[in-house]
C-alpha cells in the first residue's frame, strides 16, 4: 500500500502546486479533527456507561452525541484517508499493469470517485441549508438542532472532492 506522505511527491509549482499543498494541509487538519471527534465519541460512551451502570441514572445526550461525533469523524477523515492511500483497495490488476495503463486506470477511478463526491456534496449542502432554514431538530429527548450534525457530511464531501482533484493533479497513485 502506498503512502503519499512518505513517498517523494513530484515537484509541483505555481498555482497547481499551491493548490495541492493547501489541500494536503487541509486534509491533515481534518484528519486531526476526525481523531478528536472519535476520542470525544469514546469519552461520551464511557460517560454513558458510568452514568447508567455505576450511578443508575438515565442518559439523555450521550448516544446521539456519540453517533454524530463518530459519523462526523468518518466524514471529515475521508480526505485524509484519500491523501494517505489508506482506503481499502484490491490492487491485483493495477499491480499487473505497466505504468501508463495503471495511471489511466487510476485517473478513471478518480473521475468516478469525484463524480460521486460532487453529487454527495451537492445533496449534503442542500440538506444543511434545509435543516438550518427550517429549524429542524432531531426529535429526541435531547433534541438538538440537526444542522450541526449534518455539516460534517457537507464539509467532508466538499474536501474529499477537492482532494480528489489534488490527487489527479499530483498524478494519481
Amino acid at each position: 500500500m502506498s503512502n503519499s506522505l512518505s513517498r517523494p511527491a513530484p515537484a509541483l509549482s505555481g498555482v497547481t502546486g499551491a493548490y495541492v499543498r493547501m489541500m494536503d494541509a487541509l486534509s491533515v487538519v481534518t484528519g486531526v479533527v476526525a481523531g478528536v471527534l472519535l476520542c470525544l465519541g469514546v469519552l461520551a460512551v464511557c460517560h454513558m456507561v458510568f452514568m447508567r451502570y455505576v450511578l443508575g441514572e438515565s442518559t439523555v445526550w450521550q448516544t446521539e452525541f456519540t453517533t454524530y461525533a463518530i459519523a462526523g469523524a468518518m466524514l471529515l477523515g475521508a480526505p485524509y484517508v484519500l491523501l494517505t492511500g489508506g482506503h481499502v483497495a484490491v490492487t491485483v490488476l493495477p499491480d499487473a499493469l505497466s505504468e501508463t495503463p495503471r495511471k489511466i486506470m487510476s485517473l478513471i477511478a478518480s473521475l468516478f470517485g469525484l463524480a460521486f463526491c460532487l453529487a454527495l456534496t451537492y445533496g449534503a449542502w442542500i440538506y444543511v441549508h434545509e435543516a438550518y432554514t427550517m429549524d429542524w431538530s432531531t426529535g429526541t429527548v435531547w433534541n438538538p438542532p440537526l444542522w450541526p450534525a449534518v455539516v460534517p457530511m457537507a464539509v467532508g464531501s466538499t474536501l474529499l472532492s477537492l482532494q480528489y482533484v489534488a490527487e489527479m493533479i499530483r498524478g494519481g497513485r
